[in-house]
Parts: C-alpha cells; sequence; structure tokens
C-alpha cells in the first residue's frame, strides 16, 4: 500500500483548494468528438463545446473535463487534430474560475493543453506512456491515473480477473510507484478504478460495492460513472435512460470514499452531491427555517 497522510487529500488545483477528506467536486464531461458514446456529437462543434462547458459552470460543476479522442475502440486520431480539438476549448474557458482538466493518452496533447491553460491531465491508460508522465512531471500539473487493460482505441473482449478490486487496486498502487518515481509527487496525483473501461457489469458493481479499498489509498479518488453500460445493463435503461442510475451510483460512491465525480448531468449531479455532503456532515446548509425558533422583533 501507498504511505498516504491525510494530508494528500488536502489539494491545490489551478488556483483552487480542495479539502477531499470532507468536499466533493463534480467534474462536467465535454467531449469535442463525433462519436461520443452518451452525447454522439452533440459538443463536437467549438462553438457548442463551450457553450456546454459555461453551462455546466453555471449549473455548479466546480470541473471540466475536456477531451478529444475516446478511449473505446476505433480509428487512431492523429495527435495533431486532438490538440485541434481540445485546445481551443481550454483557452475559451480562460479567466472561468474552473479546474480543466484534459482526457488524453499522448503526450504532446497534453504538453499543449497545459501550455494553453488546463490543470489536470486525465489518462484513462494508467500513464503507460513515460512520456505522458514526464510531461504532467515537469509541469504543475495534476496526473488522473486510471485502471484499464488495453491500450487505447484496441479492444479487450471478455476482461477476467480474479478479485477485479484487488487486482485494480495493486495496478494503481504500480502506476502510481511509477509516476512518482519520474517525478510526479503523491501531492499531485488522483486515482481511478475505471468503471467499465476493460470491465463487465459484475466487475463495476464489484468496484462500485468496494469502493472503500480505492479510498484507503490515501489519494483522491475520481468516479467516472454517468450514464455507463454497467448502469444501463442493471436497470434495463438505455443511455438516454440512465440519469437517474447514474445519480444513485455517483451517490454510493461517494459514500465509500469517491471526491471526484465525472458526470455529465450536471445540475442533477450538483444537488446529489451537495446534498449528500450535508448528510454526511461535511457542509452546513444554506438556509435553516424549517421548524427553527422565530426571532422576536
Amino acid at each position: 500500500m501507498l504511505p498516504t497522510p491525510a494530508p494528500l487529500l488536502q489539494r491545490m488545483i489551478g488556483g483552487r483548494q480542495f479539502d477531499f477528506d470532507r468536499q466533493v467536486a463534480v467534474m462536467a464531461i465535454i467531449n469535442r468528438t463525433p462519436d461520443s458514446f452518451y452525447d454522439k456529437g452533440a459538443t463536437f462543434a467549438l462553438d457548442a463545446a463551450v457553450a456546454a462547458a459555461r453551462q455546466a459552470l453555471a449549473d455548479g460543476a466546480d470541473w471540466i473535463d475536456i477531451g478529444g479522442a475516446k478511449f473505446a475502440p476505433g480509428a487512431p486520431i492523429p495527435v495533431a487534430e486532438e490538440i485541434d480539438r481540445v485546445v481551443p476549448v481550454i483557452e475559451g474557458l480562460a479567466g472561468s474560475g474552473a479546474i480543466i482538466s484534459v482526457d488524453t493518452f499522448e503526450p504532446h496533447v497534453a504538453l499543449a493543453s497545459i501550455a494553453a491553460g488546463a490543470h489536470v491531465v486525465n489518462d484513462t491508460t494508467g500513464a503507460r506512456n513515460p512520456a505522458l508522465v514526464d510531461v504532467v512531471a515537469d509541469s504543475q500539473a495534476t496526473l488522473v491515473i486510471a485502471h484499464s487493460l488495453a491500450r487505447p482505441r484496441t479492444p479487450h473482449p471478455a476482461p477476467s480477473y480474479t478479485d477485479v478490486v484487488d487486482e485494480v487496486v495493486a495496478f494503481l498502487v504500480d502506476r502510481v510507484a511509477f509516476a512518482t518515481g519520474r517525478g510526479v509527487p503523491l501531492e499531485r496525483i488522483v486515482v481511478d478504478p475505471g468503471h467499465d473501461l476493460n470491465k463487465n457489469t459484475l466487475h463495476s458493481l464489484e468496484i462500485t460495492r468496494r469502493l472503500g479499498e480505492v479510498a484507503a489509498l490515501g489519494l483522491p479518488v475520481l468516479a467516472a460513472v454517468s450514464n455507463k453500460d454497467f448502469i444501463g445493463e442493471s436497470i434495463d435503461r438505455e443511455r438516454t435512460e440512465r440519469v437517474d442510475g447514474s445519480i444513485a451510483a455517483m451517490v454510493y460512491c461517494i459514500t465509500q470514499g469517491a471526491r471526484i465525480v465525472r458526470m455529465h448531468n450536471v445540475r442533477a449531479a450538483v444537488d446529489a452531491a451537495r446534498m449528500t455532503e450535508a448528510i454526511l456532515g461535511f457542509r452546513q446548509p444554506v438556509r435553516m427555517v424549517h421548524n427553527m425558533p422565530v426571532k422576536e422583533v
């Protein structure tokens, strides 16, 4: 296990202070891809992407995650094209106050994104590319290390695990050690168990149920559960009908230690996250009127 004292949950990211011991950050998803699994290219156009990001911020998102190439199998995206997709969105959010992350596994995309103002590199390949890790190490950016098995955009049919949670945790420990060995401090690393990434529905449900074992590493945990297939298969809903299931999965993940939640339906996610924080005693109600003593004039 990692030597992870509690201060590793206190983070300064993009000029904002987070206490991930008692705070949940909602990460909105903006895909500049024509084939994104959920919105099917609705935010592929630059103006639509920037507008969607600004609406997410208005709806209460803390964080905007911008992707120009999906992880799922498909033809490779030229690096220059991926840069052209994500960098203008990052630039368009300058001065917004949001934490901005780039969802990429390409070192040159990460480098260009950080130069444009991104604060986080969200790597769904588990920091397998040393060059990408070096880009983050040479910057002030945070690195998200997610568990996956396959090379990007390649299939991995029928993944098998003896104990999926034990294997995910061992993988994350190994990849965190790799990243720190190349100069990324623990204070700039977030871990993600990778729901549905080379996992079937039973695997993703087990990870959700035992997410506390991932949180026990002592690093902030990102849960990316929004509208994923494990939700659709669990409740028999198509991708456009999974909002309620996604919120339920998100809330459960928060109770098990997730402190960053990557969600499509931002306003509903923000309300659910803030209510969960209140129930857990992480935050006070915004106002207190119901059944309170009436102040005498």
